[in-house]
């Protein structure tokens, strides 16, 4: 079955629900060890949810099932701050953000990671079942990292009712909170945030989270490093942006000629055939030498991979060559410059730097050239 085009918004219900749970986003305190000019930083930044309180209100149980069929419910892990979840599990924008800020997160807290339980909740009410949230699970490498829970129709339902969490589907596409909650030792709701889709802000909204997990740890640890919660700005096309290149040297982006860039990331076969549209995509390359058509480069999305040399690894046992090239988007500054919003996402730029044309999800290559010949 053809995979819809998906996307995850905050919707006009959820706003409802949140509004009612505690303080707005911008008032949140991003953690006891955050500085004050951190907290101030972290409520300026558009990219980033400081978090919003839940009043330590008793966090709902629920009985459902992880990737690896498994019971679970949430009182089995009383003692552990939990840090919860609600994932697409076949999306691809603004849900693997929220799982690369909840594993970094944790990999802040150091030792004290060990206290410490990843859940995830599946919200996608079309792919529910146990092999969904083990193929998301394995495109992400959490297969060992998290319990990603799913259950019957009724079961998912009730437990985002519980959680105020909204879900629904609109012209085939999924629709959800994106929310992300830290549940104490005690099993009561501390915290609720709103993952943004912004990639440069990912490591941010892992120290957010950290610190506030911090704060209910014994001995309130410190984390293992931390930077600035300022706005971290995109790379626009009209900046020159130059790249790591796969396997070696540097791509360059910028204004002064136009070109087409497409925005991937290697998880995204979970959900389609990445192989098969890389290799297709040379036939657009050799029709834009050919007719003098802006030319293809490919940017991995480097911010969201489950590991660093995840592009270089993939693209290694592709079996067949490209004939454009890749670079890698490691601070996610790119895609944020571009207006990235899905994987995999199609720009167009003038050779001025303007954006003339963006497509979300794979195309023919005479569609794209038809799309080209706007620059």
């Amino acid at each position: 079955m053809t995979r819809p085009p998906r996307s995850v918004a905050l919707l006009a219900a959820a706003l409802l629900a949140l509004a009612a749970c505690g303080t707005g986003a911008a008032s949140g305190n991003p953690g006891s060890s955050a500085t004050g000019a951190q907290a101030q930083a972290a409520a300026a930044n558009p990219d980033l949810d400081p978090g919003s309180s839940l009043g330590g209100r008793a966090a709902p149980d629920f009985r459902l099932v992880n990737q690896f069929g498994q019971p679970m419910s949430l009182t089995q892990f009383r003692g552990q701050v939990v840090i919860l979840a609600f994932i697409d599990s076949q999306c691809t924008n603004v849900c693997p953000l929220t799982t690369v800020s909840m594993v970094a997160a944790r990999q802040l807290l150091g030792a004290a990671a060990s206290h410490v339980q990843l859940l995830g909740i599946d919200a996608n009410p079309q792919a529910t079942s146990v092999a969904a949230v083990m193929a998301y699970s394995r495109a992400h490498a959490m297969v060992n990292q998290w319990d990603f829970l799913t259950g019957s129709a009724a079961q998912l339902n009730a437990t985002w009712k519980a959680y105020n969490i909204a879900v629904q589907i609109q012209q085939g596409m999924i629709d959800h909170t994106p929310a992300l909650m830290v549940i104490d030792q005690r099993g009561r709701e501390q915290k609720i945030y709103l993952t943004q889709m912004a990639y440069a802000s990912i490591i941010q909204s892992a120290q957010v989270l950290a610190a506030e997990v911090a704060s209910l740890l014994p001995g309130h640890p410190r984390l293992a490093s931390q930077a600035s919660l300022a706005h971290i700005s995109g790379l626009a096309p009209t900046s020159v942006a130059n790249l790591p290149a796969v396997p070696v040297g540097s791509v360059t982006l910028g204004p002064g000629r136009p070109h087409l860039v497409m925005f991937f990331a290697t998880w995204v076969a979970e959900t389609s055939d990445l192989r098969g549209q890389l290799i297709a995509l040379n036939a657009y390359q050799q029709a834009a030498r050919r007719d003098g058509l802006p030319g293809l480069v490919a940017v991995d999305e480097a911010a969201t991979e489950p590991a660093p040399g995840s592009a270089r690894d993939y693209l290694a046992h592709l079996g067949g060559a490209l004939s454009y090239p890749v670079g890698l988007d490691t601070a996610g500054r790119l895609a944020d410059g571009y207006g990235v919003a899905d994987q995999p996402w199609f720009v167009l730029v003038s050779a001025s730097g303007t954006i003339v044309w963006k497509h979300d999800g794979w195309l023919p290559p005479r569609a794209l050239e038809t799309a080209a010949r706007k620059a």
